[in-house]
């Protein structure tokens, strides 16, 4: 364990059948894994960490708004450029659109590469290169 690192985050989805196909296709291409299934949930593994999509009772029947108070995005290393170029071309196929395609690939600053997506129920991922 590293002390400071992320154990797990929590995704909280209005409907799990739509929210699995963009999540459960981009965390597989980044990786993870999945390890448990429940009625209302699934969860992804990636060494110590793990990513949760849940459709519990407790939510609430509202779309997600990114720009509200709360987290914004969740950014994941992506690999090269050329992968999260892959990644990029794929995505619309699997229920993600690209966000700020006018200053794409440097739309986080000239020395950033990264794509921003957003799928249908308005979750934003950032994908960073590490190279």
């Amino acid at each position: 364990m590293n002390r400071g690192a992320l154990h797990h985050v929590e995704i909280w989805v209005e409907d799990l059948a739509s929210a699995a196909g963009p999540w459960g296709w981009l965390l597989g291409e980044l990786g993870y894994a999945r390890t448990d299934t429940w009625p209302r949930g699934e969860s992804w593994r990636l060494g110590d960490a793990y990513v949760v999509l849940e459709a519990g009772p407790d939510v609430r029947d509202e779309r997600h708004d990114r720009t509200r108070p709360g987290v914004n995005h969740l950014a994941f290393h992506a690999g090269t450029r050329a992968e999260v170029d892959d990644l990029v071309a794929a995505a619309g196929q699997h229920g993600w659109s690209l966000l700020f395609a006018d200053r794409h690939p440097f739309a986080g600053g000239p020395q950033h590469y990264a794509a921003y997506l957003e799928d249908a129920a308005g979750f934003e991922v950032e994908l960073v290169a590490g190279d």
